[in-house]
């Protein structure tokens, strides 16, 4: 027997000082029973991160390459934004960013995440339109501490700082650009 996705609930009010969005979500998160609450809040995060009215996320762990973590698309069904959290492939890297307008990865994993840049970094630096964020070890930790079946976040968002804060705490995150062609 397979096991289920555990749902998680979380209300999240967001004010992106850098893009000048602000919304209130209510957000459904399965997270896959080999996924860790770690990888589920950097998912979250890459959430916040690019919240919009028709941003969703992915069929998750088990979904084939088809879909991003988070997808997001137009009214024509053409994928707008792709979204990929953890180490991807660069072959996964670049087929997103040739079926869609906008792709982003949120690595995290500390030294490994410094080592998969290092052995993709060149083989994906012609795409135009990726943006490459890492966590540091720290923060995606500290997210983690932040999961709870109902949530009720608050996030900030100005000059490429992140707070997220709720009843389990407060977290400030800044991700560091390791490619930003997607602004070019």
């Amino acid at each position: 027997m397979a096991l289920k996705s555990t749902i998680f609930k979380a209300e999240l009010q967001l004010a992106d000082l850098d893009r000048s969005h602000f919304g209130d979500y209510s957000l459904t998160i399965a997270r896959h029973p080999s996924e860790t609450d770690e990888r589920m809040m950097v998912r979250l995060l890459a959430f916040a991160l690019n919240a919009s009215e028709t941003l969703n996320f992915g069929r998750g762990l088990s979904a084939t390459d088809d879909e991003g973590d988070l997808q997001e698309l137009d009214a024509t069904g053409s994928i707008e934004r792709w979204i990929d959290v953890g180490l991807p492939d660069e072959k996964l890297i670049r087929r997103a960013c040739n079926r869609s307008r906008h792709v982003m990865v949120l690595a995290y994993g500390g030294r490994t995440a410094e080592i998969w840049w290092q052995q993709t970094a060149g083989k994906v630096a012609g795409q135009k339109n990726l943006r490459v964020l890492a966590l540091s070890v720290e923060d995606s930790k500290a997210l983690a501490g932040l999961a709870e079946r109902g949530m009720r976040l608050q996030c900030t968002i100005q000059d490429g700082v992140v707070w997220l804060g709720g009843e389990a705490g407060n977290v400030e995150i800044t991700p560091k650009v390791l490619q930003d062609t997607a602004a070019a």
